[in-house]
């Protein structure tokens, strides 16, 4: 239900009665000399209110819902309350995700289907009318949506439960392991499906058979081998990628369906001449080349790195360290200084968890440092300073700017 209009009810007139209890237009006339009010004043429809036999408290709840969430219900959408026994439940739409807060109220809310606000009265009529609705329920507590960030962090982890390294090696293991369709991630993770299908594609899954599959990154990079080394054996630059030659080029080694799907991950599509080509995001193929790298290495010395990943990403391609943000950190205070993989989705979603978490790993931060570990925290016209601001405390070191933490770790 929605009551933002509840205050209009002032500008007509409501009597509460026993079920039994039917005013009549006279009784009103009577009332109102009574109150010493001036009927000319009041609009003419009187709505007499009474108790139905079936009131009840606990058969309804309320929500509060702002005019783009009415506008969504009345255009025959639907919201969905999602949440584990265990967790907060929130209340999606197909693209948004918010809290729901439970607000206590001093005045009692009825539920009177029949009500009319002023607006919905006629206004060109004399005539003086009686209406007669009736109460079936009350509340002294409704629900209150705040717009929050999507819970995607789950996603990831029901994903890796089962992760996908190629189709001669699925059979076998992942038999008797969990496997996802849409319906069965929109059931579990606490997003609407929108907010699960962009994170799906930042994860780079695939919809294998029906089911969503995340790839095993030592799989994900042999099928960016497959095309990288076909484009230096025909000598095809990284931004003119032939979609059909590649996939008849390359469909005996693996599935037609995952070297698109890589294509799709690592490029873009576009079409020149009637022709699908693909172009590669050397970013995001350097970044993948180095989480490999970095995966099995608790900490890697820097310099050592740097040449290592320069050597095993596609010739032509150029490295640099600001293609790691988010994914890896760089500690410039060791000696010698190393580089170690920390990824953002795999830190706490919780606002004051991520920095608690941020703070245990490295005791001051610089902004630079800190920012992409911290920007997805940023609400809608929030800056990554003001929310630093408002988390840690700030310092002056060596003529630099750091953060830590407010409060012991």
């Amino acid at each position: 239900q929605h009551w933002a209009q509840r205050q209009c009810v002032v500008s007509t007139r409501f009597y509460c009665l026993p079920f039994e209890a039917m005013r009549t237009l006279e009784e009103i006339q009577a009332t109102l000399e009574v109150a010493k009010l001036e009927p000319a004043e009041l609009l003419p429809s009187v709505q007499c209110i009474s108790f139905s036999e079936s009131v009840s408290s606990g058969d309804y709840c309320l929500m509060e819902l702002d005019e783009t969430l009415c506008k969504y219900i009345e255009s025959g959408q639907r919201l969905i309350i999602r949440g584990d026994k265990d967790e907060h439940a929130v209340l999606c739409s197909a693209d948004k995700t918010y809290d729901l807060k439970m607000a206590d109220t001093s005045n009692m809310l009825l539920i009177i289907p029949d009500c009319k606000t002023p607006d919905q009265l006629p206004c060109n009529t004399s005539t003086r009318r009686v209406m007669h609705c009736q109460i079936f329920g009350f509340a002294k507590s409704y629900w209150e949506l705040k717009k929050s960030r999507p819970k995607l962090r789950k996603l990831k982890k029901c994903l890796l439960e089962n992760p996908y390294n190629g189709p001669s090696c699925d059979t076998e293991r992942s038999a008797d392991k969990s496997k996802y369709t849409m319906e069965d991630l929109m059931e579990s993770i606490q997003a609407s499906e929108q907010e699960i299908m962009q994170q799906l594609h930042q994860l780079r899954a695939c919809k294998i058979e029906g089911y969503w599959r995340i790839l095993e990154l030592d799989y994900e990079i042999k099928l960016l081998n497959h095309v990288t080394q076909l484009v230096d054996s025909e000598s095809w630059s990284f931004a003119k990628i032939p979609l059909q030659i590649c996939l008849q080029e390359l469909e005996l080694l693996e599935p037609r369906e995952m070297i698109e799907h890589s294509l799709n991950s690592y490029g873009k599509a576009y079409t020149s001449d009637g022709e699908v080509f693909y172009s590669l995001n050397e970013d995001e193929v350097c970044k993948s080349t180095a989480l490999m790298l970095l995966q099995n290495a608790v900490k890697f010395n820097l310099s050592e790195f740097e040449d290592m990943w320069q050597q095993s990403v596609p010739e032509g391609m150029s490295t640099r360290l600001d293609q790691l943000k988010g994914v890896a950190l760089v500690d410039r205070n060791s000696r010698p200084q190393v580089i170690f993989q920390l990824n953002v989705e795999d830190l706490p979603e919780n606002t004051l968890d991520r920095f608690n978490s941020l703070f245990n790993i490295r005791d001051k931060w610089t902004e630079d440092d800190i920012a992409p570990y911290i920007q997805g925290l940023c609400g809608e016209k929030q800056t990554i300073g003001s929310l630093l601001t408002k988390c840690a405390r700030s310092s002056m070191q060596n003529g630099v700017k750091v953060f830590s933490s407010r409060r012991p770790v």
